[in-house]
């Protein structure tokens, strides 16, 4: 009995004196694990004599209930202790004001392609890409513009240096190229837009010599002006957000379409620095359009006597311009963050056809 008493005794101190937990892991295992000294005298129980068992059993039950008792405890206190020090180093001081986190966000050319593809998404149009640096034959000739054609004195060309096979290729002066891959790979019906970026050798407040088009195409069985007219209505009461308005064509020229029509909207610049689209006294201009030349449709293997279709374009930085209130088509361009937080979206705000904006 007085062994089993100092065996208590004894480990109760090394518990108490375990500076951690791995030290108290130590202390536990000598005792408590399978060849611990607690351990090594339970196993003599069983050698000894009922009378003996009725004697020595509550004592050696009792010492290990009191040193998992006290291993417990130990564990906690310690457990305790360091979260403490952890505290008091790791502490906040709530009263200083936070780091200032960066946020980026959409640019306004990013987000009006946003808006331009939704509203022709729901109109049933699909979007067609192509490369920037583009065959002439398919930037200029098959739209109708040979090569001594004088309507290639209208465009202020980038030209890339000549292949190695002789082809001759441009920085694509609008997206009409996506016009002719569209045609020249697939087969009517033909619905698509063709939004990305151009060139052109020009710069000024309103010029960029990289900016954005979106153009469509519509080539189907009977397409007229009619259908025109009301494929344009409809976007520009989606993008400007407006119940109504009114349009006026203007005779134009191009050498894709035939007729060849401009359009103007009807807006009220009567308050400085400030547009009110679809009433007023003053017009503003949106873009070309016209229905698709027969010999454009007879260069992408179309047959003109089937098929007609219309086409029409606008600049995305233009309408940019307009609907947010940009003075300076540059501004896209130079990067300036004051810029970009003045101008630029949190989230992507798409106008629906019945009008209004939506996340």
């Amino acid at each position: 009995m007085s062994d089993v008493a100092a065996l208590q005794s004894d480990l109760l101190a090394q518990i108490a004196g375990a500076a951690d937990e791995a030290a108290l892991e130590v202390v536990r295992v000598a005792a408590l694990g399978k060849k611990g000294s607690i351990s090594e005298l339970m196993k003599t129980l069983g050698a000894l004599s009922p009378e003996e068992r009725k004697v020595q059993g509550p004592l050696l039950n009792g010492l290990r209930d009191a040193v998992t008792e006290a291993i417990a405890a130990r564990k906690a206190a310690l457990g305790e202790a360091a979260l403490e020090q952890r505290l008091a180093g790791e502490t906040l001081d709530i009263t200083l004001p936070p780091r200032p986190e960066n946020s980026g966000t959409v640019h306004p050319i990013s987000q009006v392609l946003e808006e331009v593809t939704a509203i022709f998404a729901g109109m049933g149009f699909s979007v067609a890409e192509g490369p920037d640096v583009e065959h002439d034959d398919y930037n200029f000739t098959r739209l109708n513009i040979p090569p001594d054609h004088p309507a290639r004195q209208m465009q202020d060309t980038f030209y890339v240096a000549p292949q190695a096979d002789g082809s001759s290729h441009v920085l694509r002066t609008h997206t009409s190229p996506v016009q002719v891959r569209t045609m020249l790979n697939g087969k009517p019906p033909i619905r698509i837009i063709s939004p990305g970026r151009t060139y052109r050798v020009d710069s000024d407040a309103t010029h960029s010599p990289m900016f954005h088009q979106v153009e469509a195409l519509v080539i189907d069985e009977g397409i007229h002006l009619g259908h025109l007219k009301w494929t344009i209505e409809e976007f520009c009461k989606a993008f400007f957000e407006i119940d109504s308005i009114e349009l006026r064509a203007r005779p134009s020229f191009f050498p894709f379409t035939e007729p060849s029509l401009e359009w103007d909207m009807r807006c009220d610049r009567s308050v400085p620095g400030k547009i009110t689209f679809g009433s007023g006294q003053d017009w503003l201009e949106l873009g070309g359009s016209g229905m698709v030349h027969r010999k454009v449709l007879e260069n992408c293997g179309i047959d003109a006597k089937r098929y007609s279709g219309f086409a029409l374009g606008f600049g995305l930085d233009r309408m940019a311009m307009l609907k947010y209130g940009i003075a300076d088509i540059r501004s896209f361009f130079e990067g300036d963050v004051r810029w970009l937080k003045h101008y630029g979206f949190a989230a992507l705000v798409i106008p629906s056809l019945e009008g209004g904006l939506s996340k």
